[in-house]
């Protein structure tokens, strides 16, 4: 049987590229994988359909229509630069995390919660066009969805923190 994925399926190309940079990022700290491996093995479609099923069947490939696989496309391409700039500015996005998480070893943290805090931090320092407090929503949304249970609170005061103590280009608003 041929899934359909509805056409709303696609929330938001940035949100749903967030998404899947958090679980590439998640990936690669884990397991230790290399980026050109986690790119190409990430099924993008299967994603869609685990979404829409909540951890269903994520290996049936579902009928995208025309419009739904471009905005993917988006989404993925979006997703890939995420990482790689994440991946690309570690050790000065790390050093920024640690900074500010006088109590928490870096190393210590979930390995979720790290990786939301990475993303976020490598949106705020580079990704100019979006505004810090849209950064800051959108990590405590994907703590919420693949976090702990106080997830969503350990993200939200520490890059709250950070946007107190240091000047990130671009606008808070």
């Amino acid at each position: 049987m041929v899934n359909r994925v509805p056409r709303e399926k696609v929330v938001g190309k940035r949100r749903t590229a967030r998404e899947i940079a958090l679980q590439m990022l998640y990936q690669r700290d884990l397991a230790g994988s290399e980026l050109a491996g986690i790119f190409d093995a990430f099924d993008a479609p299967a994603y869609l359909v685990a979404q829409q099923e909540g951890d269903g069947d994520a290996g049936r490939r579902p009928r995208l229509g025309e419009r739904l696989r471009r905005q993917l496309a988006e989404a993925l391409g979006y997703a890939r630069d995420l990482v790689q700039g994440t991946v690309d500015h570690l050790g000065e996005i790390d050093g920024l995390i640690r900074e500010q998480a006088a109590n928490w070893r870096l190393e210590r943290m979930p390995v979720v919660d790290r990786n939301i805090l990475r993303l976020a931090v490598y949106e705020m320092m580079f990704e100019q066009d979006i505004p810090k407090l849209v950064v800051l929503d959108e990590a405590i949304e994907l703590a919420k969805k693949f976090g702990s249970e106080q997830s969503s609170r350990f993200v939200n005061g520490l890059l709250d923190g950070l946007l107190k103590s240091q000047s990130f280009p671009g606008s808070m608003t």
